[in-house]
């Protein structure tokens, strides 16, 4: 399998790339400068440089860009919105790592969890702008994608369990009445899910047991 890897530098894309490399898969960093990953092989473009020719050769793209910066945001749906434009009508799966703040409280889906009151108000940009990015996807019937939402507690420096509980759309708690998950046990299920999975056109989430 051939999995291309979006923002391999960076904290979530690392630990995903070595998932993928130590699985034995065929794996490519894109980049915007230098690959420091431990893939064997890079594109260096800016996301939006990036064309359909360049990502249709991947069984699996993965999307692990990120950004926190209030007033770039918006960054999460231009991405998505242009990831999805060069890859609609094409066999290359879209996986996207998302966020939790989407992700639904009450069994009629109609509350998320960046609307409820315990919610951190320092957090609520991002996840309001990581729910838009998702309600990009939800438009797109022309493109393979998947979106993957961490639990509440996502822990960049987590110790790597190789186990995990996977959910659907609304937010899960584990037996300890946990909601949180390593970078690590993230990047198992993603790469189960891209090696394994059919969600396809589809929001899951993982928590870890």
């Amino acid at each position: 399998m051939k999995i291309g890897v979006i923002a391999a530098n960076g904290k979530s894309g690392k630990l995903i790339t070595e998932e993928a490399v130590n699985r034995g898969l065929d794996v490519t960093a894109i980049v915007r400068k230098e690959n420091k990953s431990v893939a064997p092989q890079s594109i260096i473009k800016d996301i939006f440089d990036l064309t359909t020719e360049d990502l249709t050769s991947f069984d699996v793209v993965v999307d692990a860009f990120g950004e926190f910066r209030e007033d770039k945001l918006h960054l999460h749906q231009d991405t998505i919105q242009h990831l999805s434009d060069i890859l609609a009508h094409t066999n290359t799966r879209l996986i996207v790592v998302g966020g939790a703040g989407s992700l639904y409280v009450d069994n009629q889906l109609e509350t998320q969890l960046y609307n409820t009151a315990d919610f951190p108000e320092a957090f609520k940009p991002l996840a309001t702008s990581q729910g838009k990015a998702l309600d990009e996807l939800r438009k797109r019937d022309d493109v393979r994608w998947t979106f993957i939402s961490p639990a509440a507690e996502f822990i960049a420096d987590g110790k790597r369990t190789g186990d995990y509980i996977l959910a659907g759309e609304q937010f899960t708690l584990n037996s300890k009445g946990e909601s949180k998950i390593s970078y690590a046990d993230y990047a198992i299920a993603l790469i189960d899910e891209a090696t394994e999975g059919t969600h396809i056109q589809e929001r899951i989430s993982v928590v870890s047991k």
